[in-house]
């Protein structure tokens, strides 16, 4: 599914799409050409937004999988990975703290995997955290900021969290 945003603005769309027709009907019931033509337009502008959206979550996406790639002889590492409550910044784009604790007995860099989730757990926007050099015994935090502006709820979750 496309980010919360795309939804709400190609619902919106939709509605509009659905007003124009209805008002551009005649008393026969067959809609005017510039309905028509308004309709169409606004369906278009729809489906673009709805695949920019879906285009930004699959660069992000892709963008998270090739970072996690680099990671050479990772081990999973969720449990000691916590992240703080989503937040917009001023920029619009969501922001979480992620707190990563190194258990191990030797410094260790972490690459963490932050999903961003709309309240009905759709994925919304995708990054990876690296905390470099954490020692031993120790946490580092850091903070995962979204790729894109999004509104409404948001909740971050941890998605893969590799100690290496």
């Amino acid at each position: 599914m496309a980010g919360h945003w795309t939804r709400g603005a190609a619902g919106a769309v939709l509605a509009l799409v659905v007003g124009v027709a209805a008002v551009g009907c005649s008393d026969s019931g067959s809609p005017s050409d510039t309905a028509g033509k308004a309709a169409s337009e606004a369906a278009s502008a729809a489906s673009s937004l709805a695949s920019q959206g879906t285009d930004a979550l699959d660069s992000a996406r892709a963008e998270a999988k090739r970072r996690l790639a680099e990671v050479k002889g990772g081990v999973d590492a969720k449990d000691d990975v916590t992240l703080g409550a989503a937040t917009l910044g001023g920029d619009g784009k969501v922001e979480a703290e992620v707190s990563a604790r190194n258990t191990a007995e030797s410094a260790k860099s972490f690459a963490v995997r932050v999903d961003f989730r709309d309240k009905g757990g759709n994925l919304l926007d995708v990054v990876v955290v690296t905390l470099k050099d954490v020692p031993a015994g120790a946490s580092r935090n850091g903070t995962a900021r979204g790729n894109r502006k999004l509104t409404g709820a948001v909740r971050a979750t941890v998605g893969t969290a590799l100690r290496y």
